[in-house]
């Protein structure tokens, strides 16, 4: 029997003009699918002008000038819904969505879903099961006392992914969706009794878990900091009074 590590997956990843998932927006965006470990990929695509200015530090982090996305770009709008209803489809095909920080590029899509489209990402995918595999969280659970930091590339390293051009979405997307197989196979006795349906559910639970740590540790430091503890969606923040 095939374990569902070595089965069907497909991953979503981002490119963003910041870090804020309320007021950035999205300039790239993939989405990598694979029906075996080892198979070929299919990749999809997009390339937003995202209608304001792109800052310098992004700029930095992902190449994607101003000028570039002007003249390559497509209007939010349109893209907006053909990623939503790409996610859409990989859910209702039950393949597990892998995301690395889902709870970033799943809102900063909804969010750019209730700026373009009138509508949200829930709406997209309110007749279809959410299956989300988050590396990050669940390497963090796994091997909670590793030291270091676990960022796309730490892991990526850890688990021997090769990740070829970093911060290109379809390059970040395979990456990830490597190391969820990677993770799965290292933790084997306690991952295959698990199904991906459970492990979303799980998933919430140790990421809440994982934020109240982080905020203890920015407290002893002296950096009292809130972390969201949602996961894999963000709630809307209610309208100002």
């Amino acid at each position: 029997m095939t374990l569902w590590y070595d089965g069907p997956l497909a991953a979503f990843d981002t490119e963003t003009t910041g870090v804020d998932v309320e007021e950035d927006r999205i300039v790239s965006a993939a989405v990598v699918v694979q029906d075996m470990a080892g198979g070929r990929t299919r990749v999809t695509r997009w390339l937003v002008n995202p209608g304001i200015p792109v800052p310098p530090a992004a700029i930095e982090v992902h190449g994607l000038t101003d000028d570039y996305l002007q003249r390559n770009g497509r209007w939010p709008a349109p893209v907006m819904e053909e990623i939503a209803r790409t996610l859409a489809e990989q859910c209702a095909a039950t393949r597990p969505l892998v995301v690395m920080n889902a709870p970033f590029d799943l809102t900063i899509l909804d969010r750019e879903l209730r700026r373009h489209r009138a509508s949200s990402l829930c709406r997209y995918l309110e007749n279809v099961p959410l299956c989300v595999l988050d590396p990050r969280v669940l390497d963090k659970h796994l091997d909670r006392y590793r030291k270091g930091r676990r960022t796309l590339s730490d892991l990526c390293a850890q688990y021997e992914v090769e990740l070829d051009d970093a911060h290109d979405p379809a390059s970040d997307a395979t990456a990830a969706l490597e190391v969820v197989r990677a993770v799965a196979r290292r933790f084997a006795a306690r991952m295959d009794r698990l199904s991906p349906a459970e492990l979303h559910t799980l998933q919430a639970v140790w990421h809440a878990a994982q934020a109240r740590g982080l905020e203890a540790w920015f407290a002893r430091n002296g950096a009292p900091e809130l972390v969201d503890p949602a996961w894999p969606l963000r709630p809307e923040l209610p309208a100002a009074a």
